[in-house]
C-alpha cells in the first residue's frame, strides 16, 4: 500500500529535536547505567525545549525500540518511558520496526497530526544496543552484548513462519547488493574494496566533527598508532580484516546506546514554536520478506518512487542524503538507487571525496552508523537530527558548503522495512 501525505491532510513541520551522544553503556562511565526510559526521556525534554514547549503541551507521544523485549525484557516501553519526560497519563504507542524504527517515528508522528487527530506530537527511539539484561535484575542492570547472551533470544526477534535467513546464518546476506553491484559493473574486489576504504574514511572525517558520534577518532591516528605511515595501508592491513567477501570492520556499525525524539505539528502554526522549521514533505514506504532477493534495492527503488512522485521533486532536487548504512556498503549503493548519484558511477564519488561533509553530493553528515554509531531504533532519529540541524545551518565545523533546502533520508532495517522521507526548510 502506497504511504502518502496528501492533498486532504494537514502539512507537518518539524519545530523541535533532541538526542543523546551514542555511547558504549557498558565502557562509558558517565552514562552506565541509565534506563531506556531515562534516555528516550533526556532526548524528548531536549526536543521540547527546542521547541519552547513543556510536556503538559505534548498532546501523544509515540515511543520505539527495536526489540523491546530481547533488550530491556519488555512489551509495552511507552508506559515505563513516561514518566522520564512528564508524559504519565497521556495517550501513547509503542513500536518496534527493528533498524527502521526511527524513520518510522517520524512517520507515525507525521500521519497523527496531518490527519487532524493531534497538534502537537512527541515521537522519538531509543536503545541500548551495547548491552542487555541478565534475566535476574531489573532491566537497567545490564550486561554486554555477546553472541551468548543474544543468540538464545533469537527466537524472539524471527518468526520462522514468516521470514527465512537469506544467505543462511543469523540475519541476512551483507554481501548481497553489493555483490550484485560487482557482477552488474564488473568490479574486482579489490576495487570494492578501495571504495568502501574511501567511504569510511570520509565518514570518519564527519563524525570527528560530531560530539554526538561514538567514534571520532581520526583514521590516520588510529593507522600511526597501528604503526602505519599511509592510512590507506592501513584501512587493507589486518588491523582492518575482512568479515565477509567484501566488508571490512571499517564497514560495519558501530553499535551503540541512544536516543532521538523530535516535535511535530501542524505547519500553519509552526513558526509560533521556531523561526525555523522543517516541512516533512512526503513519505515512501516498502517492506520485503528477507527471501526476496536484492530485497534492500528493490525496496528503496520502490520507497523513493512513491516519494519523488507524492511531492514532484527529483533527486537533483536534494542537497543531503542521509542512508542507515549499518550494511556499510548500503551509503553508495543507496545514494545510486534513489538517484543521488549516476548509476552505476557512485564509486566516482566516493574516490574523490564528494559524498564528504564538505563535498559537493554530501551523503551521513554525521559519519553514518560506521562512526557515528548504530543504537538501532534511534539511528534514525538521530538522523532526522542531523538533518534539522544542517538545514537550519547549525552543525558548526561539519556544516555542508549549501545550506540544505531539501534533504533525503532513506531508512532500512529489519530486512524488510524501508521508508525515504524528503524534508524542507521552511524558512
Amino acid at each position: 500500500m502506497e504511504v502518502k501525505i496528501n492533498k486532504n491532510m494537514r502539512s507537518v513541520s518539524i519545530v523541535g529535536i533532541g538526542a543523546t551522544p551514542f555511547f558504549n553503556g557498558v565502557e562509558n562511565e558517565t552514562y552506565r547505567g541509565l534506563s531506556n526510559g531515562e534516555l528516550f526521556g533526556h532526548a524528548a525534554l531536549d526536543a521540547m525545549k527546542d521547541a519552547g514547549i513543556q510536556p503538559k503541551d505534548v498532546q501523544f507521544f509515540f515511543h520505539g525500540s527495536a526489540n523491546p523485549y530481547v533488550l530491556n525484557h519488555c512489551i509495552t516501553p511507552n508506559i515505563q518511558v513516561a514518566d522520564w519526560c512528564g508524559m504519565r497519563g497521556k495517550g501513547s504507542i509503542s513500536h518496534s520496526e527493528a533498524c527502521c524504527t526511527g524513520y518510522i517515528a517520524l512517520e507515525e508522528a507525521v500521519f497523527a497530526v496531518a490527519s487532524g487527530a493531534y497538534d502537537v506530537v512527541l515521537t522519538g527511539a531509543a536503545d541500548q544496543a551495547t548491552s542487555m539484561p541478565d534475566g535476574n535484575t531489573p532491566a537497567h542492570r545490564r550486561v554486554p552484548m555477546t553472541s551468548e547472551v543474544l543468540f538464545p533470544d533469537l527466537d524472539s526477534i524471527f518468526d520462522a513462519a514468516y521470514g527465512r535467513y537469506l544467505g543462511g546464518g543469523p540475519g541476512m546476506n551483507h554481501d548481497d547488493w553489493i555483490n550484485y553491484y560487482a557482477h552488474e559493473y564488473n568490479f574486482s574486489k579489490e576495487f570494492i574494496d578501495d571504495v568502501l576504504a574511501h567511504q569510511a574514511y570520509h565518514f570518519r572525517r564527519a563524525a570527528t566533527l560530531c560530539p554526538r558520534a561514538i567514534r571520532r577518532k581520526p583514521y590516520e591516528e588510529i593507522a600511526k598508532e597501528a604503526g602505519y605511515d599511509d592510512v590507506w595501508e592501513y584501512m587493507k592491513s589486518p588491523h582492518n580484516p575482512k568479515m565477509t567477501q567484501y566488508l571490512r570492520t571499517s564497514s560495519d556499525s558501530c553499535v551503540a546506546d541512544g536516543a532521538g525524539a523530535c516535535i511535530v505539528v501542524p505547519t500553519e502554526i509552526a513558526h509560533k514554536f521556531t523561526d525555523k522549521p522543517v516541512k516533512v514533505l512526503g513519505i515512501g514506504a516498502s517492506v520485503l520478506d528477507a527471501i526476496v532477493p536484492h530485497l534492500e534495492k528493490k525496496a528503496t527503488a520502490e520507497a523513493a518512487r512513491q516519494v519523488y512522485e507524492l511531492t514532484g521533486l527529483t533527486a537533483d532536487d536534494m542537497d543531503i542524503l542521509y542512508v542507515n548504512d549499518f550494511i556499510g556498503s548500503s551509503a553508495f549503493l543507496a545514494a545510486e538507487e534513489v538517484g543521488y548519484l549516476p548509476k552505476g558511477e557512485g564509486w566516482k564519488y566516493v574516490l574523490d571525496g564528494s559524498i564528504a561533509y564538505d563535498g559537493d553530493k554530501p551523503i551521513n553528515t554525521n559519519g553514518g552508523r560506521t562512526s557515528y554509531g548504530h543504537a538501532m531504533a534511534a539511528s534514525g532519529m538521530a538522523d532526522v537530527f542531523e538533518a534539522v540541524t544542517q538545514m537550519r545551518g547549525e552543525a558548526g565545523e561539519r556544516q555542508v558548503k549549501k545550506l540544505p533546502k531539501h534533504v533525503l533520508l532513506r531508512g532500512f532495517g529489519g530486512g524488510q522495512n524501508v521508508r525515504c522521507i524528503i524534508l524542507e526548510s521552511d524558512f
